[in-house]
């Protein structure tokens, strides 16, 4: 039995009851598979509104009869990890998002877990087994490295650009330190923990002491799909400044890519149009949208990522030595990263794919950061153990 049922019986759901159940339990409540969620309040409906494909969107919930209490229950796999919303309807009930009735999507109520992204926040729910893994958390016997922020005169762009530098804790000039230019890395340090990991994985010794590079775009939609003034940007603009700056390993294969979603298609097609530059390459989430017949379903701002994957099929070249891609099986793009897999295989790169039970998210992204930077660039540990 549920603890949801408890309530269910014949004249149960009292107030008394109501409030203990409230008081008694965790929401949402994960018990084994199943996951119910709960909502207190008068609504003329009630919706989970999640972004898990192949599940319709907009899950209803169903109202104790005679009780303000809503409640849902879904069956979710193991090691799952889902952000959602609540849809409150108000007005005349003339059915789901019928005539009339006003819809209000809000953070659950009652769960007090809930992820960041550049748009707000959403709820978060982990089903069995999954945990916040603890290399995500600051750990206070990790030495904190340092983000210093640039200004950088871009030819390519006739601007000036922000650019966030990573330096790991102790570094010094008289060391030479590998390299990782991180698309969107402002939205990495914030929603990402990316300096928390980055800290942690090399006090741990899982990655060697590295310099980020961590870049942002005023226009990510249209500078980041195979575009030309972005690729010299990174080429011929970053990188021979952070080489004159810093410390840096010259050797391709101590260089790498990071970038997720349309950051990922910046940093395969800047190193598809620099092929050697750049030895490594961490891949998250790619939009890797292409078509062998008729149109896409992505709409005008995939046009061009469209027309590079299109081409990048057709002469992918050897754009680096070593991938690492990840993609979230409840995400859209999880068809064209298992589909891209074996292409990049056939280059002669070393690819490594990882599919997680996540969504399109940057939780997601962080949650695949362990994995993917140690498998990219291992540290002593794992040239020890593995």
């Amino acid at each position: 039995m549920l603890a949801i049922d408890q309530l269910r019986q014949p004249g149960a759901a009292t107030h008394e009851a109501i409030e203990a159940f409230l008081r008694d339990h965790e929401f949402p409540i994960v018990e084994g598979r199943q996951v119910t969620f709960v909502f207190r309040g008068e609504a003329s409906n009630v919706f989970l509104q999640h972004w898990i494909r192949a599940l319709p969107q907009q899950q209803a919930f169903q109202r104790l009869p005679g009780t303000d209490l809503w409640f849902l229950t879904l069956q979710v796999p193991r090691n799952s990890r889902i952000e959602y919303k609540l849809g409150i309807e108000q007005g005349s009930a003339f059915g789901m998002h019928g005539h009339g009735q006003r819809v209000q999507l809000v953070r659950d109520a009652l769960n007090p877990h809930q992820a960041l992204d550049p748009f707000g926040a959403n709820s978060v729910v982990h089903s069995e087994g999954y945990q916040v893994p603890d290399w995500t958390l600051p750990d206070p016997d990790a030495r904190c490295g340092e983000v210093r922020e640039h200004r950088l005169a871009s030819r390519a762009f006739g601007d000036v650009r922000k650019v966030q530098v990573y330096l790991p804790a102790r570094y010094r000039p008289s060391r030479r330190y590998g390299l990782l230019v991180v698309h969107d890395g402002e939205d990495f340090l914030r929603f990402a923990a990316l300096q928390t990991v980055l800290d942690n994985l090399i006090h741990r010794l899982e990655i060697p002491p590295v310099v980020c590079a961590l870049t942002t775009s005023p226009n990510r939609m249209v500078e980041y799909p195979n575009n030309e003034q972005h690729a010299r940007f990174i080429v011929e603009d970053l990188l021979p400044v952070m080489e004159e700056q810093y410390s840096l390993v010259e050797d391709p294969g101590a260089r790498g890519l990071v970038g997720s979603s349309f950051g990922a298609i910046a940093s395969l097609s800047t190193a598809w149009r620099y092929p050697g530059v750049f030895g490594r390459l961490c891949l998250m989430s790619g939009s890797f949208l292409f078509t062998d017949i008729g149109d896409h379903e992505g709409g005008p701002a995939f046009d061009p990522v469209v027309e590079f994957m299109n081409a990048f099929r057709k002469a992918p070249g050897v754009p680096s030595r070593q991938l690492f891609l990840s993609c979230g099986v409840y995400e859209p793009m999880i068809y064209y990263n298992r589909s891209m897999v074996p292409l990049f295989q056939s280059t002669g790169m070393r690819v490594r794919f990882v599919e997680a039970r996540d969504g399109h998210n940057w939780e997601n992204w962080r949650d695949r950061l362990r994995e993917g930077l140690s498998w990219l660039f291992p540290g002593p540990l794992w040239m020890v153990y593995e």
